[in-house]
């Protein structure tokens, strides 16, 4: 029975680390609620890409939330603020979004909680990624810990599990993963700053990695690129 089958809700970006965390918790028996949170982003092809990945996937249910960090600014992705083009540097990027992992985080533990469910998939990973620090294991261990202490359902005893299963996974091996599970990247959407005939830009930081980890793992990636 449908009841019988564990709930886990999965953050859904619509970029190509969300769509394969997806893809594995579908693969290990969870029932999938998407969580997509609309909060503005420059690059907001990534939402329509998240509801065709849902869509394909057959999650049991798909939320959009809006949540308008535009309000707020402070990167490239919610404010006037050119997104870099020059390549990854070792410093954190201005397309960091102030605390953007713990607020969606934050959204989906409180849907969790609402469901019953005791897991949440999310798709940071620490290799392959622009520095963000809401990305580190370190970070993750520390969110869980607070937010169990910060629900009735972890007081009862049932806290939530978040899961990360690209976390130490660079580009090359999620393309590999996606190829694996049987997923079409084209659905996908990694670009911060497409250009305006829809095309992705192909030299922003996010780009560059996808185009580096397809590379990697001799895979074509179907994105089309301007440059």
């Amino acid at each position: 029975m449908i009841d019988d089958i564990p709930k886990a809700v999965v953050l859904l970006s619509g970029g190509l680390d969300s769509m394969v965390a997806a893809g594995l918790a579908q693969r290990s028996g969870f029932a999938i609620h998407a969580l997509t949170v609309d909060y503005n982003q420059r690059h907001r092809r990534e939402l329509a890409a998240a509801d065709e990945v849902a869509r394909t996937l057959g999650v049991t249910r798909h939320i959009v939330l809006p949540l308008d960090l535009r309000q707020f600014g402070g990167s490239a992705l919610t404010g006037d603020i050119a997104v870099p083009k020059g390549g990854l540097t070792d410093d954190i990027p201005v397309t960091y979004v102030p605390a953007r992992n713990m607020i969606f985080l934050a959204l989906a533990m409180g849907w969790a909680e609402a469901l019953g469910a005791r897991d949440i998939f999310i798709g940071v990973n620490a290799l392959d990624y622009s520095g963000y620090p809401d990305c580190r294991p370190e970070f993750i261990a520390s969110f869980t810990a607070t937010a169990n202490l910060a629900t009735k359902a972890g007081a009862d005893g049932h806290g939530v599990t978040i899961h990360t299963p690209l976390q130490h996974w660079g580009k090359a091996r999620i393309a590999q993963e996606a190829a694996a599970l049987g997923l079409d990247p084209g659905l996908s959407w990694s670009c911060y700053d497409p250009d305006p005939s829809g095309a992705a830009c192909g030299v922003c930081d996010s780009c560059r990695l996808r185009r580096k980890g397809f590379a990697e793992a001799g895979l074509v990636d179907p994105t089309p690129y301007a440059a």
